[in-house]
């Protein structure tokens, strides 16, 4: 019997990376992709696979018991989860932290319900290592740091993936939880570091960069996170949390300095700016776990993988216009619209 894979926020820039992957990886599953298409989900990421027999689109709302149910009559009976959808940028939330508390936490549990009703085979709820806090100049997260959320989004986040741990200690639900480091590559909104960075150069633009740059984090390519992804859902151990890193720990400040020297952009450039509240000095990974029980490890190093980002937005202005005038929402009208 063939697998149904559900993809929540699939048109978004790790879901549709995803997607991609699996339309090379696992060509013969059904994939059934819901998005609520807001402004991060972009349906033109996805035209290289629209045209396949075993991918549909499902416009719905996690929040929305309906718009869920809609996506699980679309799959098979052999069904499994893999759930993005999420509010995601820390500046949003905040702004407003109530998106993000809907989003992230009700949207969780409604999924949560309608999977547990349907009878799925295995969840795989994708978080973030933001849920840990901060670290200082040395150490790393492991599965078992303390959950110390420090932003409205990262606290939705935290609340979300212990939902997914109550779902299986109470209801023995097939769950799983990944927890990855910050991702880059292509189809990244530009309101994130490296793809704003590389977008404001290229036009010889302010890069405007928080505090004095020096906030770590540890670099993970969307690939890469990917397929650790698709390996926890194949092989990862029911309630059990995966930490995904890229082994890739830089300043921002470096990163926006070298994305200036790839394009033969002057520093002068950077313009720095008053730091956001609760800005976390430093993430790192210890991907250990995923890493000896898996047998996943990131196969790109910050090295390629940032100059291949770097070119594949400049070789996407369309595309990057598109988002920026979001003209990018008017294909999903002349694609289904009635």
């Amino acid at each position: 019997m063939t697998l149904s894979c559900i993809v929540t926020g699939g048109a978004g820039f790790i879901g549709s990376n995803f997607l991609h992957l699996l339309a090379e990886k696992r060509p013969d599953w059904r994939i059934v992709n819901l998005d609520a298409l807001t402004y991060a989900g972009n349906l033109e990421n996805l035209t290289a696979i629209e045209g396949r027999k075993n991918y549909t689109f499902v416009h719905g709302d996690i929040c929305k018991t309906e718009d869920v149910e809609r996506a699980f009559a679309a799959a098979g009976p052999k069904r499994v989860v893999v759930h993005f959808a999420a509010e995601s940028h820390v500046d949003r939330s905040i702004q407003s932290g109530v998106p993000f508390v809907t989003t992230n936490v009700l949207g969780t549990q409604v999924l949560l319900d309608v999977a547990r009703k349907q009878g799925v085979e295995r969840f795989v709820h994708v978080s973030t290592d933001e849920v840990y806090g901060s670290l200082g100049d040395t150490g790393f997260f492991t599965e078992d740091t303390t959950i110390q959320p420090n932003s409205p989004y990262s606290a939705s986040k935290a609340a979300s993936d212990f939902l997914v741990r109550a779902a299986v200690h109470t209801h023995g639900f097939p769950g799983v939880t990944t927890r990855c480091s910050n991702n880059y590559g292509p189809y990244q909104f530009p309101e994130k570091l490296i793809p704003l960075m590389i977008a404001n150069a290229s036009e010889g633009k302010p890069l405007p960069v928080y505090g004095d740059g020096m906030n770590v984090r540890d670099w993970l390519y969307v690939v890469d996170h990917c397929e650790a992804i698709l390996a926890v859902l194949e092989k990862g151990r029911i309630g059990e949390v995966y930490n995904i890193g890229g082994h890739n720990e830089y300043p921002n400040l470096f990163i926006v300095k070298t994305i200036l020297k790839t394009l033969g952009q002057p520093e002068s450039l950077i313009q720095y700016v008053k730091d956001r509240p609760g800005h976390d000095r430093r993430y790192a990974i210890d991907a250990a776990k995923i890493e000896r029980e898996l047998g996943w490890r990131p196969r790109y190093k910050f090295e390629e993988a940032l100059p291949l980002t770097i070119r594949w937005y400049q070789s996407q202005g369309e595309w990057l216009q598109r988002i920026r005038n979001g003209a990018y929402r008017d294909y999903y009208a002349r694609q289904y619209g009635s």
